[in-house]
């Protein structure tokens, strides 16, 4: 196959050139090629295939359950132009080993999944056991581990330091979920006792200053631990960005930071609305005035990467369960489906960022932080031929009937779009045309991954 005459996303910048597939990678780019069947792409950008490190198939959360599992998540991906992922594992039975999820997650994947696959470990606690197994799963090609300073699961702040030495160790990153469980344990409780309940008190239950507080620690702890690799997860707000900033100018290189959709385009205010429950999720929606500055920040390269943190509930469950008292509203949005077509949209075509820009942000720099590059995130001979094709001059606006996300709302319903994803290829197989998953069940593959380029 040969994708003739598109505007060629690459590193060095947008060249006008046919791209060569052969055997599922990318042979050879340059002028006037022909091999075989060719794909038309005049006008259009030819992209690296986007990579979301952070989705929630399946997540069973005790009280619910994620919508999308492994297929319907991976078709929703990879009709947004979404062909890889790296999924968040819930957490396991208490005292579980550090293997249980993962093995109990290549079960939920295998046969299921679209699009190539992997999974960050999941850490809940700390021990001798944890800190050897660590290795194992290294060894497996789980080169990154996810920790939360929340929840019931949370780690305290002696062992996120002892996480963090042996991360470094063992040369792999710690994806952190930051905010003050103190503070959002004593909100939550003194919040709904004084009769606050409603959807916006979620976000004042969750400030700004309970996320930044717990971004500055863990990057404070990461100097500690000699520079440990550390990848903040769904960072909502600039104030955060404020204290990474700080830790960067005091020395640190190695902290990386993660954004979402949902933060560079709603705001709290939707919390008002009759259906605000809808928007429940963690860290919250904040106040417009952030919206661009966080733009600001990715402009300036300071955000490494952009993930959706998919987690689809259904609107009738969160009504269901939390629309009388915000602290029982499952948390989470889906988005998995939108990411590409958005952050093209609001970045590219609004000359936020470039289009190189935004291929790192979306591609180039997931792959080398958890280690799929060059393989995957960028259009290079030798790589997989993972490439979306997005056609810049069709417009329209977003439906939850035309979304294959299994959950029953789009928070992004009625935003208009200023392009649309036209084809996706899955190592050199058009998967998708035309809005319709046109590939097969389970032809996803799990992606040993190496370690993480950092810098």
């Amino acid at each position: 196959m040969v994708i003739k005459e598109g505007f060629v996303v690459t590193p060095r910048g947008v060249l006008k050139t046919d791209v060569l597939i052969q055997n599922g990678v990318v042979a050879g780019m340059g002028e006037n090629l022909s091999d075989g069947e060719a794909l038309d792409a005049g006008g259009k950008y030819v992209l690296p295939g986007g990579i979301d490190v952070h989705t929630h198939m399946d997540l069973d959360a005790g009280a619910a359950r994620a919508q999308d599992d492994f297929y319907t998540g991976t078709v929703a991906a990879a009709c947004g132009g979404t062909t890889t992922i790296v999924d968040h594992p819930g957490f396991g039975p208490a005292g579980c080993g550090l293997e249980h999820q993962i093995d109990k997650y290549h079960a939920l994947a295998e046969g299921k999944a679209v699009i190539d696959y992997s999974f960050h470990g999941v850490i809940q606690h700390v021990d001798g056991d944890v800190l050897a197994k660590m290795k194992t799963l290294v060894e497996d090609g789980i080169t990154s581990f996810k920790i939360y300073m929340t929840y019931d699961y949370k780690i305290n702040d002696g062992d996120v330091y002892t996480l963090l030495k042996r991360a470094k160790e063992l040369g792999v990153l710690i994806a952190v979920h930051p905010e003050n469980d103190g503070m959002v344990t004593r909100r939550r409780a003194e919040l709904p006792a004084g009769g606050y309940t409603a959807p916006i008190y979620h976000e004042r239950s969750r400030p700004v200053e309970c996320e930044a507080e717990a971004v500055n620690r863990v990057c404070m702890l990461s100097a500690v631990a000699g520079d440990a690799p550390l990848y903040i997860v769904h960072l909502s707000n600039h104030l955060g960005m404020v204290y990474i900033r700080m830790a960067k100018e005091n020395g640190l290189k190695n902290v990386f930071v993660e954004t979402c959709p949902q933060y560079l385009t709603l705001d709290e205010s939707l919390y008002l609305r009759d259906d605000g429950v809808k928007f429940i999720l963690s860290p919250p929606l904040r106040d417009k005035s952030n919206i661009a500055l966080l733009w600001e920040d990715i402009g300036k390269g300071w955000i490494d990467t952009l993930a959706t943190d998919h987690c689809p509930f259904d609107y009738s469950l969160k009504r269901k369960l939390g629309g009388a008292d915000f602290t029982k509203c499952p948390n989470g949005l889906p988005g998995v489906e939108l990411r590409f077509p958005l952050a093209f949209s609001e970045g590219v075509l609004k000359k936020r960022i470039s289009p190189v820009r935004f291929a790192d942000l979306c591609a180039a720099k997931p792959a080398k932080l958890f280690g799929m590059y060059p393989k995957k995130g960028v259009i290079a001979p030798g790589s997989d031929a993972d490439i979306t094709i997005i056609d810049p001059n069709a417009r329209h606006t977003v439906r939850h009937a035309d979304l294959h996300e299994n959950v029953d709302f789009t928070p992004y319903e009625g935003m208009e779009l200023l392009c649309r994803v036209d084809t996706v290829l899955s190592r050199g197989d058009v998967i998708v045309r035309g809005n319709k998953y046109i590939g097969e069940k389970g032809r996803g593959r799990f992606i040993k991954r190496s370690k993480p380029i950092l810098g």
